[in-house]
């Protein structure tokens, strides 16, 4: 096991890695990323498009990394601050005055919003359920414009009133099973749905922000039932906490900075989920080294096995045997599902943790990117053992908003640390990691 116990800055894990080329590289896939937000949103709601294809319902998830790029688009200079500011009115306005009655075509219930909704009329599509953790992305998002806009100006008054007001309306403590655990939704058809958020997972994010909460906090007692599902496993000699999709690992870093804070859990096995997610991208990249199931594309510099689209349809031999794919999946390492997809937005997401690993494959994917487009990066996912019309690898087609929200996030953490320092500033989110027992580092009260 690594006795190394506070991972460096980002600042130091980048000593003598970056190049002025890996620079320009990262703003290009930076900037590429916000422009989603740009070309994909109504322009009076601000609902965001879960994909770019003709069609798309907005995903809230979507709209929460909206929420939390326009600052890091004023910080960057790619759009002026009081464009960000009715930006982001336009979305907290919507949603706090959206139908809240919980019925079959409303926007949400008791402070939750329905996973999909109709881009135009912003009510339920798809029969989506009211879903805990996308609306846990979506208020990540509404904290991080409420620490940001702290102008005395009428736009970022309200900008602040109007974030507050929907953290507060969120009813976590319904969504919690007696016992503790939190469930992953609830349909108007049926009610709670029978499977809740157990075993490790992103909704390390949802049990932070449900025990800020002022109003309608989780029970002390949930984080604690939660983390006694954790799985801590040893593979190719890394000892950490399991999750296979390497998203999971990931998510919830985008808005909280995790080094050398620990929860109880952690403190055991002396580590801490900053740490834990650099070892995950270890663990990814040496699975993808051994190619255990022969695929394509796989190697030191091609990993990154994720939830993504992939290619579907008629199985093909692969090193010998009949493989299916899987369309839209959540992979994972080493027990699977995998298919030789890999997703670029993780690996992106891995900068952060793994910069002396993900850079080269960075700039390996960007190499095998036709005329240097980043295309494998911005697509959902890519295999290289599937070939499109006899030729070149399977890619996604179109863009899908989680992917470019959570790339430019994870950039920004990795260049400069700013998502972090806003989860830093929020009240909120400092007492939901105390009320889990969070201690050291930035927290203080180390033990």
């Amino acid at each position: 096991m690594s006795t190394r116990q506070f991972p460096p800055s980002p600042a130091a894990l980048t000593a003598g890695l970056m190049t002025a080329a890996d620079e320009r590289l990262l703003d290009r896939l930076q900037r590429a990323s916000f422009q989603y937000f740009l070309s994909n949103a109504n322009p009076h709601t601000g609902l965001v498009a879960d994909t770019s294809r003709a069609g798309a319902p907005s995903s809230i998830a979507v709209v929460g990394l909206a929420l939390s790029a326009y600052p890091v688009a004023v910080e960057r200079g790619w759009m002026a601050r009081g464009d960000a500011a009715q930006c982001t009115l336009r979305i907290l306005r919507f949603f706090s005055d959206s139908d809240q009655s919980g019925g079959a075509e409303a926007t949400g219930y008791r402070g939750f919003y329905y996973h999909f909704l109709d881009m135009q009329r912003g009510t339920r599509v798809w029969k989506s359920e009211l879903s805990l953790i996308d609306t846990a992305l979506l208020i990540a998002g509404v904290l991080a414009a409420a620490v940001y806009f702290t102008e005395n100006v009428p736009a970022e008054t309200t900008v602040r009133e109007l974030a507050d007001g929907l953290y507060r309306r969120v009813d976590w403590r319904w969504a919690q099973r007696e016992g503790g655990a939190v469930v992953h939704g609830w349909k108007p058809e049926c009610g709670f749905l029978h499977y809740g958020w157990e075993g490790y997972s992103e909704a390390l994010l949802l049990y932070v922000l449900g025990l800020g909460s002022p109003t309608h906090a989780l029970s002390a007692e949930s984080f604690q039932a939660w983390t006694v599902t954790y799985q801590w496993e040893n593979f190719y000699g890394q000892d950490f906490l399991y999750a296979g999709p390497l998203f999971i690992h990931q998510f919830s870093h985008a808005w909280i900075d995790f080094r050398g804070i620990r929860d109880d859990f952690m403190r055991e096995k002396n580590c801490d989920y900053f740490e834990n997610s650099r070892r995950a991208s270890y663990v990814q990249r040496e699975y993808a080294i051994r190619n255990p199931r022969g695929f394509e594309g796989y190697g030191q510099d091609g990993w990154g096995i994720s939830a993504g689209e992939g290619p579907s349809g008629d199985q093909q031999l692969v090193a010998g045997r009949r493989q299916a794919f899987y369309g839209y999946a959540a992979r994972g390492v080493p027990y699977g599902p995998d298919d030789g997809t890999l997703a670029g937005s993780s690996l992106v997401g891995a900068l952060v943790f793994a910069p002396e690993i993900a850079l080269p494959a960075l700039r390996g994917l960007m190499q095998r990117s036709e005329g240097g487009d980043a295309r494998l990066l911005h697509a959902s996912g890519f295999n290289a053992t599937v070939h499109e019309g006899g030729a070149g690898e399977w890619i996604s087609n179109g863009q899908f908003g989680l992917d470019q929200g959570m790339m430019l996030l994870m950039i920004e953490n990795f260049r400069s640390g700013f998502p972090w320092k806003l989860g830093r500033a929020s009240a909120y989110i400092r007492n939901g990691l105390r009320r889990a027992n969070f201690r050291g580092g930035w927290l203080g009260h180390a033990r």
